[in-house]
């Protein structure tokens, strides 16, 4: 039996194919575009010569991707380990890449790409909800989804659950893959002081004004509890990836001191007994900022 298996799935121009490239750079057993129904059986066979499975399904398969459900569940009963990861992006972006490809969307027809994309998502909201891990490629491009997954997945036996910590600008809107939001615009924005105002929540002069701010220690002390409290039932339910969402306005200053701080907490946690975590800051929207 493998050792785990992980299907991708998700929007078509989100990345997909990326993300089955990355993963196979990674020493995965991956096959594309494969009927749900086949998967116990690839499982089977994979059982020694590839402990570690990446299936791609998607609405290429037609009729068959409504056998997805079923197939998850026969795994499942088999004790097989699978994780859903759903690779999405806005609508925006999957127009813009479409148009600029001049490919049609699969399910698009004689009507236009956003139609398309709209019938997808109705036909993929159930598996969306069921994700193991949503990764949002709006605003990355080739290389930054390869180094994203190679993130997630270098080495993840050896970890319990993998976090990502995302800083954000709520000006920019609040990450899809979010799977936790927290506001940390109650800390005085360093914005507004003139000689930190150019430098970023990663210089030491805004870190120090950020995290030295009143009730931050509290904040951070506050969180990592809360955190720990809930990873103890995330151990439990078989999750593996987590991403924590920490927003201010831009996302230039106090989300990345916030972020920053918080994966080195949570990367020495020790209240989680035996299990291995392991924490990455990600600031989604620093540079992006006029």
């Amino acid at each position: 039996m493998s050792s785990e298996v992980v299907i991708i799935t998700g929007m078509s121009g989100a990345g997909r194919s990326t993300v089955a490239h990355a993963m196979e750079d990674l020493g995965w057993y991956v096959v594309d575009n494969l009927p749900p129904a086949m998967l116990p059986g690839l499982c089977d066979m994979a059982t020694t010569t590839a402990p570690q499975i990446a299936v791609v399904i998607d609405v290429r398969g037609r009729e068959f991707f409504g056998n997805l459900s079923s197939a998850l569940s026969e795994l499942a009963e088999r004790g097989i380990a699978r994780r859903v990861l759903f690779v999405d992006a806005s609508d925006e972006v999957l127009v813009r890449r479409f148009e600029s490809t001049r490919r049609p969307h699969p399910l698009q027809g004689g009507e236009r790409i956003v139609d398309g994309i709209a019938k997808e998502r109705e036909r993929l909201r159930e598996v969306r909800s069921v994700a193991d891990l949503v990764v949002d490629s709006s605003a990355l491009n080739v290389h930054q989804l390869e180094q994203k997954i190679s993130s997630l997945f270098h080495d993840a036996s050896e970890v319990d659950l993998r976090v990502n910590v995302l800083s954000f600008g709520y000006k920019y809107g609040i990450p899809i893959d979010a799977d936790l939001v927290m506001d940390c615009r109650f800390i005085a924005n360093p914005h507004w002081v003139p000689e930190l105002r150019p430098l970023t929540g990663l210089d030491q002069p805004v870190r120090d004004r950020v995290l030295g701010t009143e009730n931050v220690q509290e904040f951070l002390t506050g969180y990592q509890s809360l955190f720990e409290t809930m990873a103890k039932g995330f151990f439990h339910e078989g999750r593996k990836y987590l991403t924590l969402a920490i927003g201010c306005t831009g996302g230039k200053h106090r989300s990345v001191a916030i972020a920053e701080e918080l994966a080195q907490r949570l990367n020495s946690s020790h209240n989680l007994g035996e299990k291995v975590v392991t924490a990455t800051a990600i600031h989604r929207d620093l540079g992006r900022e006029l």
